[in-house]
């Protein structure tokens, strides 16, 4: 398998009281994930860590021992962590409307999976390309989309926090899995809203392309979303093939 190296780092930013996002790295498995909560203070918080201990225990328990399994791990965290989310509001009707969006890249022997759900976002520097690879389940990429408004439009449209698809908002949502395979230098980036609802991709981009280490590339990318206003959680992680 590819050696992998990953840095990961998250950020209250400037205006909220509490971190609903959560990340997480394992590195021997070969699996990151950023996750940012939704429904308020403890509930949005709550179903992060959810989502993320479901991941560590599913991972842990899978030997992945082709592409498929791997495969099925990805699709499994997102299943099993939805219904686990949907137990709790059973027991707490208190905390309904608590969810959570979630990217999730996982390595297989030649290749990687990503498990998308929301509008966190993962992208990928190849050979000096940088490229979206996920899309966005939001209102306002839902107009885009139509034409109805431009990307610029969106940035500040009112409605942009909208969420078409969460984890743990109603049963059996639908998946988005992406699969491919993995080249040395490679370089992934996972990061919450936080950081794109006010940094540019065209920005980003530029910090990601730098020679500094991941870890100087994650904290200029949350120092550059808090000089813009810091209004909302920021999480990167980064997962470099070596």
């Amino acid at each position: 398998m590819h050696k992998i190296d990953f840095f990961g780092m998250t950020d209250i930013g400037l205006v909220r009281s509490n971190n609903e996002d959560i990340f997480m790295i394992d590195a021997d498995v070969g699996f990151c994930l950023v996750s940012d909560g939704m429904g308020g203070a403890a509930a949005g918080e709550m179903a992060s860590q959810i989502f993320a201990q479901t991941a560590a225990e599913i991972f842990k328990a899978s030997k992945r021992s082709s592409e498929q399994e791997v495969v099925d791990c990805v699709q499994n965290v997102f299943l099993r962590a939805n219904e686990r989310i949907l137990e709790h509001v059973d027991r707490f009707p208190e905390h309904k409307g608590m969810g959570c969006t979630a990217e999730l890249l996982a390595v297989s022997e030649n290749g990687f999976i990503i498990g998308h759900m929301g509008d966190s976002r993962t992208y990928r520097l190849r050979q000096g390309n940088f490229k979206q690879l996920t899309k966005d389940h939001s209102l306002v990429q839902d107009q885009i989309d139509q034409g109805l408004i431009t990307m610029e439009q969106a940035r500040s449209h009112t409605m942009r926090n909208v969420i078409l698809r969460a984890v743990g908002v109603r049963p059996s949502p639908a998946l988005d899995t992406l699969r491919g395979p993995i080249f040395s230098r490679d370089l992934f980036l996972l990061c919450s809203d936080g950081l794109t609802d006010l940094v540019k991709d065209e920005e980003i981009a530029t910090i990601i392309k730098s020679n500094s280490p991941l870890s100087s590339k994650a904290k200029q990318l949350i120092d550059l979303a808090k000089l813009l206003g810091g209004k909302d959680n920021i999480t990167v992680v980064l997962a470099e093939v070596a």
